[in-house]
């Protein structure tokens, strides 16, 4: 089909429609037409300047220089010895949390109210323990992903209200759970 070429206003109904347009007030600014484009370039064709093709042999190197291949690496907002000693597992949490086996609804408020408490006692390293996920039986139309803990707590530990009481999150090394496993590095508390 077609497209429709746009209907044009007979002469009756561009005199009204120039009434109803000089009765109205502008709410935004003008804007002037752009010119036909086609007609500059009938008129004013520039030439095309062709950049010029180097000399290639086989074998040889090319002369762009090598990117790093880590560059999503997150920020580190603590100290960096810290951070490598936690990292590794050399850092002992203070106090942990032990969240798998439980739903979303029941783990969010736990979560926060362990964050906070912590925070508030001065503590530095927790763990948050969430599970790595299992796999069970998908038998609903919205496929569900293993480990839905695993998956949101981190969202939770970067947003509101536990945002600001931590200073870095990272996964556990393997004698602190690993994958199923989170150390949360809180801020100092001013006081």
């Amino acid at each position: 089909m077609a497209p429709r070429k746009p209907r044009t206003l007979h002469p009756e109904e561009q005199v009204l429609w120039e009434k109803v347009a000089d009765q109205t007030v502008r709410l935004g600014p003008v804007h002037v037409a752009a010119p036909d484009i086609r007609a500059q370039l009938k008129k004013d064709p520039k030439p095309v300047k062709n950049a010029p093709i180097l000399h290639f042999q086989v074998g040889a190197k090319p002369a762009v220089r090598h990117v790093p291949q880590k560059i999503d690496k997150p920020s580190v907002a603590m100290d960096f010895k810290a951070y490598k000693k936690m990292k590794s597992g050399k850092l002992t949490p203070e106090a942990r949390i032990d969240l798998h086996g439980l739903t979303l609804a029941q783990a969010h408020p736990r979560l926060i109210g362990f964050i906070q408490d912590s925070a508030h006692r001065g503590r530095r390293l927790v763990l948050v323990i969430t599970g790595k996920g299992r796999s069970g039986p998908d038998d609903g139309p919205i496929p569900t992903r293993p480990g839905v803990l695993r998956h949101q707590v981190p969202h939770w530990l970067h947003s509101m209200p536990l945002k600001p009481l931590i200073l870095q999150t990272n996964e556990a090394s393997r004698k602190h759970g690993g994958q199923g496993a989170l150390y949360v590095y809180l801020r100092r508390t001013k006081g």
